[in-house]
């Protein structure tokens, strides 16, 4: 239906109709109106629309709804005009609005102040978008009276007069205004006047990649044996593929393998207007310069999955384009989220992400040095590797993920009472365990998601690993899943040795290291006794595992016991309580009851020794694993009703999180400089967090709120639990949704990418505790 210009009524008809799916939903079966959350208008093209803002909207919107619950309702404003109409899946594009038309401009910022639920309206600014209507546009912007958030996705350079007014003019109106680079931020404050505390920069999003390897793709896409290079996009003139084609041939001379792969169909825009025009003057150049066999044309518009793997088998990305002035590029993302080494012309966001030398520039249509700089590339292994992995650091940050989080930490300061941002739980994905787990245990580090076997295998990995490999389980009660409890409980098993004590440290070929000799393994043991109680307390004999597995774990705890009494360390103390403790569960048995008494009475007399008034703690410092202390005690209170035990749990752990918790984040302390008596902790925190100590104190936050309910511990554990989503001093996910793996470690300025199987599996201690 074409609307009429003066027609009103229509488009404000066709606005509430629109929404007439959200009406709905507004109410449940019974007619009773539902709890409202507040919305986020986004406006913008949106899919099935084939344009980079589109395709942006949507990345950002869906990050939103994964990443959050409860918090806030997304919606869309699609974007649409005379010429461009679309039909959209599902309810998700809530309103219309057709730039083509005034009256459409007026009739959509009427329905956005006429809903009482709108808090926010962020518009996805891009100027040929609104070039039609500028004046319109500018009108539209003035009449609603919510605030506004402006996401210039373009800010040119040297502009005229008209154009640094309009642009002067849309920043008066925004409430907020965020950029995706450095220099954008640059431009708007130093060459239009913008106040530097009304702009935000939030990265383009890049998608988190399940790295494979690239012989394997290469086989998959019948490129074996090549070399391949490869840009993707929407083609026109603009993206200077001639750029690429010219220097082919001198890259041919070095390296006759190569393969330029140019994945991506003309733009829809440029279609309507001529067709494959462009498409068609790029495969004539190719016949030109003869290089048929150097060029393959991926004519489609390619599903992103499939995308992925094109840039991940690719040895080098290259971006090219015209416009210097071309802010940003989301298929120069897609390339940095794939750890692809880049060859591109030096736009704004080239020269900012690949500052730290993860790429190389060349200028605007030089075709000689881009084939210099290929081939160069090409010969050096090694400056690819380094390449990649400066590239993957360098792209962390800026994940979808940690996109989204920005986007709503921005969406709460504006709206009028500060939404409470509630992340949701990602759904159980054992799968990084699975293939980091051998018929040997499981591996101890990896280098980013690939298991890294020349690392070997700890006790300590093993037995956290069967814990958490008997909770998952139990959720599960999948037989197949059983496999990983025999695993670890065997290799825990074979660590014992004939004095009952249990060594640590097993390299890839299963024999036991020096490391062994060299450091004191009293931690690792109780690690070990915590691990194999706890597998005896929730496992069934014959249901679960067999009476032959079970009796081995029984004997091997008290065949600890005889040298546990020698023990001093109050971590090695702690994690052999919890699992006296399980294994007590079953067995009854005074004997162990006594065992666990005198290890508590051990963690008491260090308590005693040095507590003062403000300092209530069993050490004269706060370094690793702190929370297992109070939680051991608390065990022991369990086990043996000694009211002390209680007490002092409750104490020293208060105090614990008195220094750990701030502003509705938890701040573990740093591996790098431990917390001393006396010292301010906030001195201390020099990065260096663990995931482990953050799971750690999730276990015992949830032991004291059974014990001491409503006191509030419920609440830490949510917490605690979003610094793994987030809620830490980066603003950076630490939790990896696409690989199911955990990234081992947030430092001073960056996450530590590598998802070793400690990181990975106190992850899942702390997500099975809820």
């Amino acid at each position: 239906m074409k609307h009429n210009e003066n027609s009103k009524t229509t488009i404000a008809t066709t606005a509430v109709k629109s929404r007439e799916p959200q009406l709905k939903k507004r109410f449940n079966i019974d007619g009773i109106k539902k709890l409202s959350l507040p919305k986020i208008l986004m406006v913008a093209t949106y899919p099935p629309r084939e344009c980079g803002i589109a395709t942006y909207t949507y990345d950002l919107k869906k990050a939103l709804d994964k990443k959050f619950e409860r918090c806030f309702d997304v919606k869309i404003c699609a974007l649409e005009s005379d010429n461009e109409k679309h039909i959209y899946k599902g309810d998700e594009v809530y309103i219309r609005l057709n730039t083509s038309s005034v009256a459409s401009f007026e009739a959509v910022a009427n329905e956005i102040n006429a809903d009482n639920e709108m808090e926010i309206v962020m518009i996805q600014h891009e100027f040929g978008l609104f070039v039609n209507n500028q004046e319109a546009f500018v009108r539209f912007l003035k009449t609603i009276t919510k605030p506004i958030i402006i996401a210039f996705h373009t800010v040119l350079p040297n502009p005229n007069k008209d154009l640094e007014a309009h642009v002067k003019e849309l920043a008066s109106l925004a409430t907020t205004i965020t950029v995706m680079t450095n220099s954008s931020y640059e431009l708007l404050i130093h060459t239009y006047g913008v106040q530097p505390d009304k702009v935000k920069v939030i990265s383009h999003g890049t998608h988190l990649v399940k790295h494979q390897e690239k012989s394997i793709l290469k086989k998959k896409y019948e490129v074996q044996d090549r070399k391949v290079i490869s840009t993707f996009g929407f083609l026109g003139p603009g993206k200077s593929i001639e750029t690429t084609l010219d220097a082919l041939p001198e890259i041919v001379k070095v390296h006759p393998d190569i393969l330029f792969l140019i994945v991506g169909k003309t733009h829809p825009t440029l279609y309507n207007q001529e067709g494959d025009a462009y498409m068609n003057s790029l495969q004539q150049k190719v016949k030109e310069l003869n290089i048929e066999n150097q060029v393959r044309f991926v004519n489609k518009f390619v599903p992103l999955p499939e995308l992925l793997e094109y840039l991940q088998l690719s040895d080098c990305y290259i971006f090219t384009s015209k416009d210097p002035n071309q802010a940003v590029s989301g298929t120069f993302s897609y390339a940095v989220s794939c750890g692809c080494p880049i060859i591109s012309t030096p736009i704004p966001h080239a020269r900012e992400v690949l500052s730290q030398g993860n790429g190389l520039l060349f200028d605007f249509g030089d075709s000689n040095k881009l084939a210099a700089n290929v081939n160069n590339l090409l010969n050096d292994e090694n400056l690819k590797y380094e390449m990649k992995m400066k590239g993957l650091h360098a792209s962390a940050s800026t994940s979808w993920e940690n996109a989204a989080l920005l986007h709503a930490i921005t969406f709460s300061e504006q709206t009028k009472k500060r939404i409470n941002l509630r992340y949701r739980k990602p759904p159980v994905d054992m799968s990084h365990i699975k293939e980091m787990t051998t018929d040997i245990g499981i591996i101890q580090f990896s280098k980013i998601n690939t298991p890294d076997l020349d690392s070997g295998y700890t006790l300590d990995d093993n037995a956290r690993a069967l814990i958490t490999a008997c909770d998952y389980y139990k959720t599960t009660e999948d037989p197949s899943d059983l496999k990983l409890v025999r695993t670890y409980a065997n290799f825990i098993l074979k660590c014992q040795r004939d004095n009952g004590l249990f060594l640590n440290y097993v390299d890839k070929n299963q024999k036991f290291t020096k490391q062994n000799e060299e450091v004191n393994l009293e931690d690792s043991n109780g690690r070990g006794i915590w691990a194999l109680g706890y597998a005896y307390s929730v496992m069934e004999e014959g249901r679960d595992l067999d009476i032959t597995l079970l009796q081995n774990i029984k004997e091997a705890v008290h065949h600890f016991t005889a040298n546990f009494v020698h023990f001093n360390s109050p971590r090695a103390l702690s994690f052999a309580i919890k699992g006296l403790y399980f294994l007590n569960l079953k067995l009854e048995s005074q004997n162990l009851v006594n065992i666990i008494e005198d290890a508590a009475n051990k963690l008491v007399d260090l308590y005693d020794a040095n507590y003062e008034n403000e300092w209530k703690w069993f050490e004269p410092y706060l370094t690793y694993a702190n929370s297992v202390l109070p939680e051991a005690l608390l065990y022991a209170w369990k086990a043996t009703a000694e009211p002390r035990f209680q007490r002092i749990a409750k104490d020293s752990f208060d105090f614990l999180l008195t220094k750990i918790f701030d502003d509705d984040a938890i701040r573990v302390i740093s591996n790098k400089k431990w917390f001393m008596k006396g010292v301010d902790v906030k001195s201390t925190r020099l990065g260096g967090e663990q995931p482990i100590d953050v799971a750690y104190t999730i276990l015992a936050l949830k032991q004291f709120d059974t014990v001491f309910p409503k006191e509030g511990y419920d609440d830490k554990m949510e917490i605690a639990f979003s610094w793994f989503l987030g809620n830490n001093q980066l603003k950076q996910i630490i939790y990896n949704p696409c690989t199911g793996g955990c990234h081992d470690g947030l430092e001073d300025y960056n996450v530590n990418l590598n998802q070793g199987s400690e990181s990975t599996v106190s992850y899942y201690l702390a997500r099975f505790a809820f």
